[in-house]
């Protein structure tokens, strides 16, 4: 894909906030390895984890290839996704498969919306990025099975827990898109 007759508006925020969202995922996992990565559930997370790093190197590249600037919120994302995947981890491996359900489920939605997009756009122009947007949303799905499989549902106030980390989720994304 090349800067020539692209819509550089949609693709500046796609990848600003797919960035900040890979980021952010390396971070949930990085808390929820630090309170669970010596139990059995940690070469599960380690494994998701893996995959995140490979997504954010990708949307690494992708910003200095299309010259995007990150979200000034990095900072913020830093410390709350650590919070996030370090405090429900402190809930058990059920907790932390509740925060990997509900976050994997809200990126997959998130993914789905600028698949939509950019087909509606143009699916020929945006080939390259439509492919990687769909590998990632599988693969996030992989995740959120992954969590499911784990115990997510047996966490304490599942519900109630999936739905306030899942309102979190959209905020940053509607903030990460704009600031």
């Amino acid at each position: 894909m090349t800067l020539d007759n692209i819509n550089r508006a949609a693709v500046d925020r796609i990848i600003r906030v797919d960035h900040a969202g890979e980021y952010g995922a390396n971070r949930i996992y990085a808390g929820q390895m630090a309170v669970l990565g010596r139990t059995s559930v940690g070469p599960v997370i380690q494994k998701m984890w893996d995959q995140e790093k490979d997504h954010l190197k990708k949307f690494n590249e992708l910003m200095v290839t299309f010259r995007v600037r990150p979200t000034v919120l990095m900072p913020f994302w830093n410390v709350l996704g650590f919070a996030l995947g370090a405090g429900t981890a402190l809930l058990g491996k059920e907790g932390a498969m509740a925060c990997t359900v509900a976050v994997e489920e809200s990126i997959a939605h998130h993914y789905n919306n600028q698949i939509r997009t950019l087909m509606e756009e143009d699916p020929e122009k945006y080939e390259e990025l439509l492919q990687l947007i769909k590998k990632f949303r599988d693969e996030e799905l992989e995740h959120h099975d992954i969590g499911l499989d784990h115990d997510a549902e047996l966490a304490p106030a599942y519900a109630v827990l999936k739905s306030i980390i899942q309102a979190g989720c959209r905020v940053a994304i509607y903030l990460s898109e704009r600031l």
